[in-house]
């Protein structure tokens, strides 16, 4: 019977692993359902865009899974340079939209350099940390390289402004050096020395709309009707679902508009007003088990590029997730940090399923050296 499936099923498909690609389709479905609802049990404009845009990233993240170890190594340096010109062209001939200069216009498409940056970085990390020799990793050649990697984007992103991707860029870089095995005195000296430059940051990097997201995180009621009107509105919708919900297409703050950007970065409010805590659940258990299949394929690979690159990856994924429930749920402040395959938008979703596509990569790779 298995040679019989074996002859039925082409080997690229059979190489694929099922059970993560249905657990991807399973979150994205249940996306699209949350979305077809926000917008009044209506598949424009929001759910029939969001499925197109889901079949066409997807299908590129099954295409990057076929690519070897060896070629993302290769092309790590080079696509880490070629983001980070896409970055400076967005500071000179970038689109201007919502306030902020994010994104490039090709003219058949409109792209966002920093959100490519996100699994770029990880690859030019893993890269670095794979050439250099174990001996070097306590000394300062192991320290100011992978700095400067991860200073410069980050730079170039801060001031778009866009501090919830800076936010996620530092984060995963710090964690790739973590992993690679640098002293831990380095990443606690390095954590007493933000802490201590937050304030400075606070009065002198931060845009004035960004402050302002700070002190209404810290205290959201004092502004309930302005800048605290956004996390108001979503603990409202989380909390009035309680257990099971109001039901499918039965929400009334997003449906009567009194939650802002419903569909976006507070779909997850959106959810929970519908589906309750038995949703919210359903939806944390399927990201945590997306988040630790990455962290088993990292935890298989056999080299350190594989390893950090997986490690890395895996890590993105998971604070986008965390920092989007997070925000909604006014623990962190409001930074623009959409939900992966959940929320409205292309950019998430192919961060995402680029990390995906390069994490399938990965275990390929793991499973063909096994045989």
């Amino acid at each position: 019977m298995s040679g019989l499936q074996d002859s039925l099923v082409p080997e690229p498909l059979a190489q694929l692993p099922w059970r993560l690609i249905l657990l991807v389709l399973a979150i994205s479905g249940f996306g699209l359902a949350v979305l077809y609802s926000a917008a009044g049990g209506q598949l424009q404009p929001w759910a029939l865009n969001q499925a197109i845009r889901f079949m066409v990233f997807f299908a590129m993240a099954i295409m990057l899974s076929r690519f070897r170890e060896e070629h993302w190594k290769f092309f790590a340096f080079p696509l880490y340079g070629a983001t980070l010109l896409a970055l400076l062209g967005v500071e000179i001939i970038g689109q201007v939209g919502g306030g902020s200069q994010r994104w490039l216009n090709l003219g058949f498409m409109t792209i966002q350099p920093s959100e490519i940056m996100k699994p770029v970085l990880i690859l030019a990390l893993a890269k670095y940390y794979d050439t250099l020799p174990s001996g070097e990793l306590r000394r300062a050649v192991a320290i100011w390289p992978a700095l400067l990697l991860i200073g410069l984007p980050a730079a170039l992103v801060v001031i778009q402004p866009d501090l919830g991707t800076t936010v996620v860029l530092v984060a995963a870089g710090v964690t790739v050096m973590f992993l690679a095995g640098l002293p831990l005195r380095l990443f606690v000296g390095g954590a007493v020395a933000v802490a201590a430059a937050i304030p400075l940051a606070f009065q002198f990097l931060l845009e004035d709309y960004q402050r302002n997201r700070v002190l209404t995180f810290l205290n959201p009621e004092n502004d309930p009707l302005g800048t605290g009107y956004h996390i108001t509105q979503s603990k409202i919708a989380i909390g009035s679902g309680g257990l099971f919900g109001k039901g499918f297409l039965n929400g009334t703050q997003s449906h009567l508009a009194y939650l802002p950007e419903g569909h976006t970065d507070f779909v997850f409010a959106t959810m929970a007003e519908e589906f309750g805590l038995l949703g919210g659940l359903l939806l944390i258990l399927g990201f945590a088990l997306l988040i630790r299949w990455g962290i088993r394929v990292g935890q298989r690979a056999q080299s350190t590029f594989a390893k950090l690159t997986a490690a890395g990856l895996s890590t993105t994924i998971f604070l986008y997730f965390a920092i989007n429930l997070m925000m909604v749920m006014g623990l962190a402040p409001v930074v623009g940090i959409p939900l992966p395959l959940v929320s409205y938008g292309g950019s998430a979703m192919l961060t995402v399923l680029i990390c995906i596509g390069i994490l399938m990569s990965i275990d390929r790779e793991n499973r063909m050296r096994r045989r």
